[in-house]
């Protein structure tokens, strides 16, 4: 018998965008058997910071809640993948919710200037954020997967569907279907690429042993726009 606790349905959601590289800005909401509304990142802020001047709003994560007549006092969890503004940008709306981080990210996001500007949103207060440690099963069939490189503590996600199948979330640890591979990248400007490339292939092993058809990256536009969007959703 299914578990009443496990992901029925995923919707994705463009908040957002990178106009002049056509890159999407997206969350991700999963909803369970027993009522649960898990929002996975919740996009950009309000007001982007200086640094973000390439970043744009769309319709942002309230409105995309609001379309599929949700409220952000709904949420009952947030999987923060990690802290980057343009992933972390509204966790301060969602009152309610408790937060789900790893513990590396988390204390590294305390004195890393990278997360500084953006530091009213994610930091929270303590009650609400439950810290893990590496891969962990938030559900049954709802598992954080420990992928850092991009940042230290970055987490992606895998949810299991009951018509889909598995459905695999990297986030920014593989942006683009491109970086997919078990290829060695070229040296780029990537201060970790060592973990990056680690947790790129811990990710495609993933997919090999559990057979999984559908991995959706977290920024690229091509396939994106291949993709059901909400209010549609994947069953």
């Amino acid at each position: 018998m299914m578990s009443q606790q496990m992901p029925q349905r995923l919707y994705l959601m463009q908040v957002g965008t990178m106009p002049e590289y056509a890159i999407p800005i997206v969350c991700y909401l999963v909803q369970t058997g027993d009522g649960k509304n898990i929002l996975i990142d919740t996009g950009l802020p309000e007001v982007i910071p200086a640094e973000g001047a390439d970043f744009e709003n769309g319709q942002d994560v309230v409105v995309q809640l609001a379309n599929l007549g949700l409220t952000p006092d709904d949420i009952d969890t947030i999987i923060s993948t990690h802290y980057d503004f343009d992933h972390a940008g509204r966790h301060g709306l969602f009152t309610k919710a408790t937060y789900i981080v790893q513990r590396v990210h988390h204390l590294d996001a305390a004195s890393n200037p990278r997360f500084a500007a953006n530091r009213p949103q994610w930091d929270q207060p303590s009650e609400r954020i439950q810290l893990i440690d590496g891969d962990s099963q938030l559900l049954p069939g709802l598992e954080l997967i420990e992928t850092s490189g991009h940042v230290p503590g970055h987490q992606s996600v895998l949810v299991r569907l009951p018509k889909t199948g598995p459905v695999l979330l990297p986030i920014d640890a593989v942006p683009f279907a491109t970086g997919f591979t078990r290829e060695q990248p070229a040296a780029d400007n990537n201060p970790d690429a060592e973990a990056t490339h680690a947790s790129t292939i811990k990710l495609l092993d993933l997919v090999e042993r559990e057979q999984i058809k559908l991995v959706i990256f977290g920024h690229d536009n091509e396939q994106w726009q291949t993709l059901k969007q909400a209010p549609a959703f994947y069953d």
